[in-house]
This record gives structure tokens, C-alpha cells and sequence, in this order.
């Protein structure tokens, strides 16, 4: 509640908070909007590998020009202004930075990054949530031994849903199941980029006036956007995975606390403390009117009449039985509300969301019948999708994380639909995310 006030007392004494971003794609360019008209906060510098990409997504935006032309570090910090360049190590080094912002989407790139930050001693808020799953367990104790922050991104859903959870249970309630909405069918999950946005609605050419990168869209499409984020609120949540992936139940608001209780009460979940998706729409394709398709929820429990009372005194909205109440928000605002991670980790040392141990693991499975020789080509592209399933099974079925899943060649084929695992595509050991994730087996598996 007092973070605005915390950034006024910074403005006002003349020491922002000062930003390192890697990467000026689409979430980056969001928060890169808003931080300008942030108090107290100052993005020294944005690296990116494409230094006309950066300066035309800040055209975009309306950074005013002059803005991000300076010509090092020394004068940004002098003028205001925000210096440009593709060394993202060095302007991580950098050690006026405060916080460092990954925001690349690129796995390897994030845990590279992260990992050179936490070493100069900067915050780092990641944005990455695929390099958070692939190890973010790892950094965040590596974060915590260095005295700095790991976080969440606030304003993605999975710190959202963390912190409704971390909410809910700060107020003695149990959570029952967790989790966002999202548009599913279950022939998304063949989805390719070239298919990719006809189901959105949109032509090539408006996604790319919208600076949508066809891969990363399909991502969410195809439910692996869907997997790492729950994979990542369970390990951030101590809610638990579903043994064989998310459901994706078709549900409105008002369904939610029936659909998402225990089976043995009508529900769907195996237990209470999951994680779940969703659809925003029906399995015939017909659109749910109170649909949650871009907001976050959190069922929970009313474990006494007395609790259960009050739900029905103050319209609390329950199952049939008044035991299972639900919370959501119907949207996000994605990268404009990063600010509030950058602010926490800087000002309060407190992350919006931060995982403490690794539950969940999202695995490659194969879209179509691949045959050995072919070279999978990540998450979003036409090979394979993530599924989210415990930690336990992936290390026991040796399956090949999603993150590790590109530019790998299969030495035998996979069945569409099968689990891909690490002795079908075997990771190139000498690749530095494959030594970080297997650095995080060993520690936190």
C-alpha cells in the first residue's frame, strides 16, 4: 500500500531506482510505456540484440525522441535519459543499476542473465517465466545467498495469482485451486505459427503492426504458455500440478467454485491445492459470457458455518453447497503493471512472487509423428507443445524440458502426443542452460 509513496520519497530525494531491461519486445515495450511516468524510476539503459527493433518499439510508445540517444551509462544517469546498446553483461555489470529486468523470452539468454545479475548484486525481476521454470528455483536461492531479490513479474498472471493465493491464506483461508483463464480447444494444441492467427482473429499484418511474434502467440495458443505458468505458480505456491496436465475445463465466474472443488464432491479436481486453466470457451466453441479468457482466480474454502454465513451475507460468490468461494480479476494488464515487481524488489526487498522449490516441470510433447532426424524447433513452433505435469514424473520419465526443446535433433521417432523425452532428443551438454537446469535437478530435485 506504500509503494507510491516510497517512489515520491526517491523522485523527491533525487535517487530513482535505476532499470537495466534486456530485451524491448512486447512486454518489455509495456513496461518501457509506463516507467516514464513513474516517479522514482529511472531505465538507464535497455540492451537488446537489435538496436534499430529497440528504437522504433520506443517510437512506438512515444518515447520522445532524444530520450534514449545517450551515449553511455555515465550520461544517461546524468540527464535522465536512457542509453541504448547491445551489451546487455556489461550494462548488467553496471553497478549504479539497481534492479535488472529480463525480459527476452529467450531461456538460456534469461538464466544467463539473471545469473550475471545475482552475481553484481542486482534485484532481478523476471519477466522470463520460461527461464523461470527451466530453473527458477536455482536463482532464487542463489538470489536469496547474495542478499537480493528473485521475482515474479507483477502484472503477469502467475505473480497475480500469487498474489491472490499469498492473500486468501494470509487471511486463514485454504486455497482449493488456482489459477487463469485462457481461450482452449484441444486442436490447439497442433497449432503452429503459421496457423496461429486466424485463431486469434487477426491478419498477419495486424499482428504485426501489433509487434506479435508469431512463435511466442502460439505459445499461448497452444496451452505451453498456459503449462509454465502454472508450473511456475506452483513452485512459487506450493499448489500441485495435475499428474497428466491441465484440464482446461470450460468455466464462467459463477462456475468457478463448482467446477474447481474436489471430484468426490462434484468437482473435477483429484485434491484440493491445484493449479488449473480455464477456457474461456466451450469444447463446441461457443463463447462462455462471464468468461475469465485474460484474468486470474483463486478458489477457496469456508471451512466453518460461521465463514460460510458470512459468504452468503456478503454475496460472496460459491458453489451450490456455500463451502467454495471464488476469487479472480477479470484482466491483466501485463507489462504495465511491471512497475510494481521493480518497485518491491528495490524498495521493500520483497518479491511478487518468487519460487521456493521445483513442483512443477513442463515437458515436450510431440504435436504430430516426428521421425528421427528432425530438429525440434522450441516453444510455439510446430513440433511440439508443454505440458505441466509434477517435477516428480518429469525427472522419472527423463522427459526433455520445453526450454531445452529447440534446435535439438531427434535420434528416434516420437508418437504425436507422446512425452518427448531426453534420450529421444538429448540436449547438447556443453549448452549453459542445459548445465544451469541440470545444476537445479541436483539441488532442488
Amino acid at each position: 500500500m506504500n509503494l507510491h509513496r516510497l517512489l515520491l520519497q526517491r523522485a523527491a530525494a533525487g535517487r530513482p531506482i535505476r532499470v537495466a531491461q534486456i530485451g524491448a519486445g512486447k512486454f518489455g515495450s509495456m513496461f518501457l510505456h509506463q516507467a516514464r511516468r513513474t516517479a522514482g524510476m529511472h531505465v538507464v539503459g535497455i540492451a537488446d540484440l537489435s538496436i534499430p527493433r529497440a528504437r522504433a518499439a520506443l517510437a512506438r510508445i512515444h518515447w520522445p525522441d532524444g530520450s534514449y540517444d545517450a551515449a553511455d551509462i555515465d550520461v544517461a544517469i546524468a540527464t535522465g535519459a536512457t542509453h541504448l546498446t547491445q551489451d546487455a553483461l556489461a550494462l548488467i555489470a553496471d553497478p549504479r543499476i539497481d534492479v535488472m529486468v529480463e525480459c527476452t523470452g529467450h531461456p538460456e539468454a534469461g538464466l544467463r542473465h539473471a545469473r550475471t545479475a545475482i552475481a553484481h548484486g542486482k534485484h532481478v525481476v523476471m519477466v522470463n517465466v520460461e527461464a523461470d521454470v527451466l530453473a527458477g528455483p536455482l536463482l532464487a536461492r542463489e538470489a536469496a545467498a547474495a542478499g537480493v531479490v528473485y521475482s515474479m513479474a507483477y502484472g503477469d498472471q502467475p505473480a497475480l495469482v500469487c498474489e491472490m493465493v499469498d492473500t486468501l491464506r494470509a487471511e486463514g483461508f485454504t486455497v482449493i485451486a488456482a489459477g487463469k483463464g485462457t481461450k482452449y480447444l484441444p486442436e490447439f494444441h497442433a497449432s503452429t505459427p503459421e496457423t496461429v492467427w486466424g485463431h486469434y482473429g487477426l491478419s498477419e499484418q495486424q499482428a504485426k503492426d501489433g509487434g506479435m511474434n508469431p512463435q511466442m502467440f502460439n505459445s499461448f495458443l497452444d496451452g505451453t504458455k498456459s503449462g509454465i505458468e502454472m508450473a511456475a505458480i506452483a513452485n512459487a505456491t506450493g499448489l500441485a500440478p495435475p499428474e497428466d496436465g491441465l484440464v482446461f475445463p470450460p468455466a464462467g465466474t459463477a462456475e468457478l467454485p463448482a467446477i474447481l472443488r474436489p471430484h468426490n464432491e462434484g468437482g473435477i479436481l483429484p485434491r484440493k491445492g491445484m493449479v488449473e486453466v480455464v477456457s474461456s470457451i466451450r469444447r463446441d466453441g461457443s463463447e462462455i459470457p462471464d468468461n475469465l479468457r485474460w484474468g486470474v482466480f483463486a478458489v477457496f474454502e469456508g471451512e466453518t458455518d460461521y465463514a460460510r454465513r458470512c459468504f452468503t451475507e456478503y454475496g460472496v460468490a460459491t458453489d451450490p453447497s456455500g463451502r467454495y468461494a471464488a476469487l479472480w480479476r477479470p484482466y491483466h494488464f501485463i507489462g504495465l503493471e511491471l512497475g510494481v515487481s521493480v518497485a518491491s524488489a528495490a524498495l521493500r526487498r520483497e518479491p511478487t512472487g518468487c519460487g521456493d522449490a521445483w513442483r512443477g516441470d513442463v515437458v515436450a510433447v510431440a504435436k504430430r509423428n516426428l521421425r528421427v532426424g528432425e530438429v525440434l524447433d522450441g516453444e510455439g513452433g510446430a513440433c511440439a507443445w508443454g505440458k505441466c505435469i509434477p517435477a516428480t514424473r518429469s525427472l522419472a520419465l527423463g522427459a526433455l524440458p520445453i526450454g531445452l526443446a529447440h534446435g535439438i535433433r531427434l535420434r528416434r521417432d516420437v508418437a504425436a502426443g507422446s512425452i518427448i523425452t531426453i534420450a529421444d532428443a538429448p540436449p547438447d551438454p556443453a549448452s549453459e542452460a542445459v548445465r544451469i537446469r541440470a545444476e537445479m535437478v541436483a539441488t532442488c530435485g
